[in-house]
C-alpha cells in the first residue's frame, strides 16, 4: 500500500504514525499504527518501525510511502529558559512568544541576572535560551548585561535575541561562533506585542537541534520531512482554524497537561479596558491538571458537586491511562469536566470594577468572549463518550461582563485526533492540511 504521507506524532511514551492518502477529493486515512517511543533506549527510530509493523499487519501487506514528517514531544520536548526585563512587560512577551511555539518553560527571570540563574540553566538543560529585553531603542543595558552572563557560560546552547533592536550588532558580536537567531523585538513598543516571528525561529531552531537530543539523533534516518514540536503543530492548526471559520479556542486534555490554545482578538469593549496588551494566538499550558500522571492533583481539587454522588477515593481507584470499563470512563469524565473548567479559567482573563466612580472597570488577561466555535482535540475529549457536554460546560450564561466564551459558540470535536498531524502538514502541504481540519472536525 502507498501512502502520501505518514505523520508521526513521537509522544513521552507512544508513538502513533497516520498513513494519508490525498490523491482523492477528501483526504483517506490508510491506518494509524502505534508504538512505544524509544527515546531511552537511544534510538527513536526503533518505536517509529513498531508503529508502521503495526499498520502493516492490520492492512496485511507492506506500507510505502512519499514523506514523512512527525511532531515531537519526546526528550522532554521543546525546553526553554525566558530571560527579560520586566516581568509584565518583555518578560510576558517572550513567554508568549515561547509557549506559542511548542515551547515548554522551565525558567523566568526579569532584570539582570545572577550567577545563581546560570546554575540553574546548566542543571535544566534547555534547548533553547531566549533573551529579551527593552523596547526598540529604550533600555539596553540589562539584555546586554544577561547576553554576556550567558557567553562567559559557554553553556553550548543555542540563543534566540529577541529584544531591543538596537542591541543587535552587539549581540552579534557576544556571540560570534555560537549558534544565535536574532529576531525582531517582541515587545517593540508599550503595549504591542509582536510574538509571531520569534514563533517561526523557535520552530526553525527546533527542527536543527531536536536530532541532538539523546535518542533523537537517528530521526533523519526515517523522517525526511518537517519537525515540529506537538504543541507548536497543535498552536499552528488553531490559526488555521482561525482562518477558516473564525476566532475559535481549542482544548487538549492529556494524561500529565492540559493545553489550551486561543485565537481571537477579542472584543472592542474589553480591549478599551485592556491593562496590558494579550496576543492574538496564545497558547497556555497547566502542567499539574492531566488525567492519568497528574490525576492526584485534578482529584484534589475537585468539590463534591464535582464527584456526582461519587467520592475521591472511588475515583481514585478508577482511573487508568486508558479507561476501558463504564465506571473507568465514568471518572476518567469527572477528571477531564474539572481539568476543562480550570484551564478555561486560568487561560481567560478577568473584569474588574474600580470604586472610584460610577461604572468604571479595567480587564487583565485574554479575552474569550468573541469565540465563535469551542474545539476539542486530545485522546480525552475526542475519545470519552461526553466531550461535547463537557466543552458546553465552560460556556457562560450570565449577563455581567464576562472574558468567557459566550452560550452561541459552537462546539465541534477533533474526531480523527489529527490537529497535531495538519499542524505539521501545513508547513508544506497547506491545501491538504486544510482538508484533513475539514475532514475531521465537526
Amino acid at each position: 500500500m502507498k501512502a502520501d504521507y505518514i505523520i508521526a506524532e513521537i509522544g513521552s511514551t507512544t508513538t502513533l504514525v497516520t498513513a494519508f492518502d490525498f490523491s482523492g477529493e477528501l483526504p483517506h486515512v490508510l491506518a494509524q499504527g502505534k508504538g512505544y517511543t524509544t527515546v531511552l533506549e537511544g534510538d527513536v527510530t526503533i518505536g517509529l518501525k513498531q508503529a508502521i509493523d503495526d499498520i502493516e499487519r492490520q492492512i496485511e501487506e507492506k506500507l510505502t510511502w512519499d514523506r514523512m514528517i512527525a511532531t515531537s514531544s519526546a526528550a522532554g520536548g521543546l525546553k526553554m529558559t525566558v530571560h527579560g526585563l520586566v516581568h509584565d512587560m518583555t518578560v510576558k512577551a517572550a513567554r508568549e512568544a515561547a509557549l506559542g511555539a511548542g515551547g515548554i518553560i522551565k525558567m523566568v527571570t526579569s532584570g539582570k541576572m545572577r550567577a545563581s540563574d546560570i546554575r540553574r540553566i546548566k542543571k535544566i538543560q534547555p534547548n533553547l535560551i531566549m533573551i529579551a529585553g527593552g523596547t526598540d531603542h529604550g533600555e539596553r543595558d540589562t539584555a546586554l548585561f544577561n547576553a554576556e552572563l550567558i557567553r562567559e557560560a559557554d553553556l553550548d546552547i543555542p540563543v534566540i535575541y529577541c529584544g531591543n533592536v538596537a542591541n543587535q550588532e552587539e549581540i552579534r558580536e557576544i556571540f560570534e561562533g555560537k549558534e544565535l537567531y536574532v529576531v525582531d523585538n517582541v515587545y517593540p513598543r508599550i503595549d504591542e506585542l509582536n510574538v509571531e516571528p520569534a514563533r517561526d525561529v523557535i520552530q526553525n531552531a527546533f527542527e536543527n537541534n531536536i536530532i541532538k537530543a539523546p535518542g533523537m539523533d537517528k530521526i533523519r534516518d526515517m523522517v525526511d520531512g518537517a519537525i515540529m514540536p506537538t504543541p507548536g503543530a497543535v498552536m499552528q492548526a488553531t490559526k488555521m482554524l482561525y482562518e477558516m471559520i473564525g476566532d475559535v479556542i481549542v482544548l487538549d486534555v492529556g494524561g500529565a497537561t492540559t493545553d489550551l490554545h486561543s485565537v481571537t482578538e477579542g472584543g472592542a469593549d474589553i480591549a478599551d479596558i485592556l491593562v496590558n496588551p494579550e496576543p492574538k494566538a496564545k497558547r497556555t499550558v497547566e502542567g499539574d491538571l492531566g488525567l492519568f500522571v497528574n490525576s492526584k492533583n485534578v482529584i484534589d481539587l475537585l468539590a463534591e458537586r464535582d464527584l456526582e454522588g461519587l467520592t475521591k477515593e472511588y475515583v481514585t481507584e478508577h482511573i487508568r491511562a486508558i479507561p476501558e470499563s463504564d465506571e473507568e470512563r465514568e471518572c476518567s469524565e469527572i477528571l477531564c469536566k474539572k481539568a476543562v473548567e480550570l484551564a478555561v479559567a486560568r487561560h481567560a482573563g478577568y473584569v474588574k470594577r474600580l470604586f472610584v466612580g460610577k461604572n468604571s472597570f479595567v480587564a487583565y488577561g485574554k479575552d474569550l468572549s468573541k469565540v465563535q466555535y469551542i474545539v476539542g482535540t486530545g485522546g480525552a475529549l475526542t475519545r470519552l463518550p461526553h466531550g461535547r457536554e463537557i466543552l458546553e460546560g465552560i460556556k457562560y450564561r450570565g449577563e455581567d461582563i464576562s472574558m468567557l466564551p459566550r452560550e452561541d459558540a459552537k462546539i465541534k470535536i477533533d474526531t480523527m485526533y489529527i490537529m497535531a498531524c495538519a499542524g505539521v502538514l501545513s508547513l508544506e502541504d497547506e491545501e491538504a492540511a486544510r482538508k484533513l481540519l475539514e475532514f475531521s472536525i465537526h
